[in-house]
């Protein structure tokens, strides 16, 4: 999901430096992207769910994308994917992180 920069887990140039992989998400670091990561943390807040399952929730409802690539390294990394296809959007949710990602 973004080089994991949708997991919220990259919010800085510090951030990525924090993991190998780190280096992929740099492109994500800017303007646009930190707007995304607001707009998943508001979503997350209000359903009380970890902002990567609102990623991959938003992600399987897409129709332009037939299959979100996600990893884990841990099982609590694991459960908040898992979380994803019980996650309900609503329309205010996705209205915000449609736009917000454009």
């Amino acid at each position: 999901m973004a080089a994991g920069f949708l997991t919220g887990k990259y919010r800085s140039e510090v951030d990525l430096g924090k993991s190998a992989r780190g280096g992929n998400a740099l492109k994500y670091l800017n303007e646009k992207g930190l707007g995304v990561l607001a707009a998943l943390d508001e979503v997350a807040d209000k359903h009380k769910v970890q902002q990567s399952t609102v990623a991959l929730a938003w992600l399987l409802v897409q129709p332009h994308i037939g299959a979100p690539i996600a990893s884990a390294t841990s099982k609590s990394q694991l459960e908040t994917l898992f979380a994803a296809p019980e996650l309900k959007l609503d329309n205010e949710d996705l209205a915000l992180l449609d736009t917000t990602s454009k």
